[in-house]
């Protein structure tokens, strides 16, 4: 590829920041700093390693808790990047570091921008009840997912898909979308569409108590949360079933529930093979697959 010594430090993380990293030492690019960090212990063991694939290819990796600090501006400094490309990576990357590559910093967001700022945008777009999200690489700049628009894929999904069904298909979108135009980026030449701030929505970091079922809702936004959080995350959860915390993986909504019937209600199957149901506020929710936690 041109411009194959342009220098680059790469900020990534999850399975989207380990597929663009590969990415680019597939196209021979020199990735001269890995900025990565730890997995937060109470999520699930699903994706590689940023760390170890930086590693594998003799590239130097630091795991800071944050480069907002004098010591890490200046060593970044120091490095001299022609391109900052952020993939997923969680942490702040302060305004004074993303001004120093002369061909610019870019990060890419998994929504469709301008939707969908923030936090955990493919589970909160599934339990809001859409029906796409998306990859969108855009300039990095003071705001959070505001910056200009380089590239970007939309990602379509049906009403009955899982989170872990559809994740895959937003990391395929990031790898395209980062390499159509990976050219554009070493040679200064990138396209920038300003985003419509008219359409932007912002959504923030979710936890897993936020998976915590309220059976007040409807059926379809029930459904909707356990879809958005099921595996590979911790999964939506009540403890309505008795013996303690009961995360539910799959479920469907069935008939409506008899009028006068508390949300909430449970009705435990007398018959070999049928479902257990739960009482929403207008249809039961029919527990498909769930277990207990502690």
């Amino acid at each position: 590829m041109e411009n194959s010594d342009k220098r680059i430090i790469f900020f990534g993380f999850s399975d989207v920041g380990y597929n663009c990293l590969k990415l680019l030492l597939d196209n021979a690019c020199k990735v001269i700093a890995v900025f990565t960090h730890d997995r937060d212990p109470r999520e699930n063991e699903w994706f590689p390693s940023v760390e170890e694939l930086a590693k594998e290819a003799g590239i130097k990796v630091y795991k800071p808790s944050s480069v907002n600090t004098d010591k890490w501006i200046r060593k970044i400094r120091y490095m001299k990047p022609d391109l900052i490309l952020s993939m997923f990576y969680r942490n702040f990357i302060p305004e004074e570091v993303i001004s120093f590559p002369p061909l610019g910093s870019y990060n890419m967001h998994g929504s469709y921008l301008p939707s969908y700022r923030g936090r955990a945008p493919l589970n909160w777009s599934i339990i809001n009840g859409e029906n796409y999200c998306g990859t969108t690489l855009h300039v990095m700049g003071k705001k959070f997912d505001s910056g200009d628009i380089v590239s970007q894929e939309k990602v379509k999904f049906g009403d009955d898909e899982y989170v872990g069904e559809i994740q895959p298909r937003i990391t395929k979108a990031a790898v395209r979308t980062l390499s159509k135009v990976l050219p554009l980026l070493l040679s200064g030449k990138a396209p920038r569409t300003k985003q419509d701030e008219s359409q932007a929505s912002y959504f923030g970091k979710r936890t897993p108590e936020d998976g915590r079922i309220d059976f007040k809702l409807s059926a379809r936004s029930v459904y909707n949360l356990i879809r958005g959080v099921s595996k590979p995350y911790p999964g939506a959860f009540t403890d309505v079933l008795g013996h303690g915390k009961a995360v539910i993986w799959r479920a469907s909504i069935g008939e409506k529930t008899p009028k006068g019937t508390k949300p909430g209600t449970v009705i435990f199957p007398k018959e070999s093979g049928a479902k257990i149901k739960i009482a929403c506020s207008d249809n039961f929710i029919e527990v498909e697959e769930m277990e207990y936690s502690r």
